[in-house]
């Protein structure tokens, strides 16, 4: 009454692939979350909506890296990496240690180009660039007008 037929052999073959394939499935999910690009997209649009001079700021806790495009935000951490559109933009990397990081980490323009031309020329050969990935911990982002140059800096 209790024994198994001798032709189910192909019923524990089938339960050993199942079971294998689920602990396969564990051992392949990530052990944190993605990083939120959703929200440091929505700071960068706030900031970028705006009608004047203003700043913003978005901790990146969960996230290794930040790539910023044009129109395009993504973060990379332990969960993966995940991407955000941007609805106002472009906007423009600036590094840190670049003229333009130290005009988004608050430095009047002026003070920082010799004149308005050589700040909208950094502006524009910052956004020829390719994104690359660059290591922080926050996001931040400032909308800087200089003499008919206006940008969204984020960096």
């Amino acid at each position: 009454m209790f024994d198994v037929p001798v032709d189910a052999w192909y019923v524990y073959l089938g339960l050993a692939v199942a079971s294998g394939a689920t602990v396969t499935l564990a051992g392949a999910m990530p052990a944190a979350a993605p990083p939120d690009a959703t929200g440091a997209a929505r700071t960068v649009d706030s900031v970028a909506a705006s009608q004047h001079a203003s700043v913003g700021s978005h901790p990146l806790a969960d996230a290794d890296a930040v790539r910023v495009g044009a129109d395009t935000l993504s973060l990379r951490g332990p969960g993966g990496t995940t991407h955000a559109g941007l609805g106002y933009g472009p906007v423009v990397l600036a590094p840190e240690g670049t003229p333009l990081g130290g005009v988004l980490r608050g430095e009047p323009p002026e003070q920082v180009f010799t004149s308005p031309a050589r700040f909208e020329r950094a502006v524009a050969d910052r956004r020829a660039t390719d994104p690359t990935w660059y290591r922080t911990d926050r996001l931040l982002v400032r909308r800087v007008t200089w003499e008919g140059t206006d940008v969204v800096l984020v960096g």
